[in-house]
């Protein structure tokens, strides 16, 4: 397990480091003490958004909303960490500083509308932005956080479970011992070994083990509302990007001579498709870098599907509320109970999603492995 987890390691890294400043696109929370306040200078309620409600709920936060009582809205402030381009200084500090977008703090502001909604910019002392490079974001959003407490799960899950057998090697598995010894002699048995082969599986094994655990728990606690669950980390196409790369990179590195051959020079293939243009080469070397892409937007777009329904059918009831609150109350019943429906599926489909991830890079790692016939 130490080579899986040390993969996971990279994928972690990469996540706190590059990805979620720069590559998080989704739309981010709408804090609603604000539209409360607007409410209330406008003398008129806000008409109920589906789309922001959906988006505020699916999207990564600089802070994780809990619950909201009345006006009151409870969170967790997480770590801003800023570099400013313009001043040339590290900046640290909690999120509570920005008090939900309302307010500046070193003369950095949460945007929560507009084009740069959900980013965090510079101002000037008369809180208007600077029209300057944004400052690098390398600050622990929500999506971050969950990864930190699904990676410490697994860790406390595993490192028990070694313990166990290190103690006891030969004693029959009790407790989640067995759950966890059943998924990895499947993982072993039936994807690693059919797929790569004899000769090489062991090797690969615990790569796929923790891609596997990873996906799968991480599944899991995005069907689980509450905190520090919840996060929408496998239908961040982010995390997903990391996973295919560092599928690709595991691929590339361990691929064996006759790999590199078939790309070259492909057998079976006229010379006229190879010279002087090398267009099958390049095709070939296309498909791998498109077979990882599948990977990364199949889970990044079925976790991410899954979500949307479930909020969809929640939304249903605020947006017949809004005609007649009696249709609100009736629609609530057919509502709750498709969730209910599309919850159970989402729990077949957490298995599968991870399943089908860890299968398609077994049979990709296999292919690059494979001995010449």
């Amino acid at each position: 397990m130490k080579l899986g987890f040390s993969f996971l390691s990279i994928v972690l890294w990469s996540l706190i480091t590059i990805i979620p400043a720069h590559s998080e696109e989704i739309t981010m929370a709408i804090d609603s003490n604000q539209e409360a306040h607007q409410s209330e200078e406008n003398h008129a309620p806000k008409k109920f958004n589906p789309g922001e409600f959906i988006f505020d709920h699916i999207g990564d936060a600089h802070d994780w909303h809990i619950v909201t009582i009345g006006q009151k809205h409870i969170s967790v402030p997480l770590p801003i960490i800023l570099f400013s381009r313009t001043r040339g200084q590290l900046f640290t500090f909690w999120s509570s500083k920005f008090h939900h977008g309302h307010d500046t703090y070193k003369g950095f502001k949460l945007v929560t509308e507009g084009d740069l909604k959900g980013k965090i910019v510079e101002v000037d002392e008369n809180s208007r932005i600077i029209d300057k490079p944004l400052p690098l974001d390398f600050s622990m959003t929500k999506n971050v956080v969950g990864i930190l407490f699904s990676i410490s799960l697994l860790l406390i899950i595993f490192i028990g479970i070694a313990n166990k057998y290190k103690a006891n090697p030969h004693s029959a598995p009790t407790g989640i011992q067995s759950l966890m010894e059943t998924l990895i002699l499947f993982v072993r048995d039936d994807i690693a070994k059919p797929s790569i082969g004899n000769k090489y599986y062991l090797k690969f094994t615990p790569f796929l083990l923790t891609i596997f655990f990873f996906i799968f728990l991480n599944n899991l606690l995005g069907l689980i509302p509450i905190f520090p669950a919840g996060a929408n980390i496998t239908g961040n196409i982010a995390v997903t990007l990391v996973l295919a790369f560092v599928t690709l990179l595991t691929i590339l590195f361990n691929a064996n001579k006759n790999f590199w051959k078939h790309i070259v020079n492909p057998p079976g293939v006229p010379m006229f498709l190879k010279l002087p243009i090398p267009i099958m080469p390049v095709v070939e070397a296309a498909s791998w870098i498109i077979k990882p892409a599948v990977l990364m937007i199949r889970l990044f777009a079925n976790i991410l599907a899954g979500h949307m329904i479930a909020l969809v059918l929640f939304g249903l009831i605020f947006i017949f509320g809004t005609v007649n609150i009696y249709y609100g109350y009736g629609i609530s019943i057919i509502s709750i109970m498709l969730t209910v429906f599309m919850t159970l599926l989402e729990l077949l489909v957490a298995f599968i999603q991870a399943f089908v991830f860890t299968m398609l890079s077994a049979l990709f790692l296999g292919m690059a492995t494979e001995e010449h016939h």
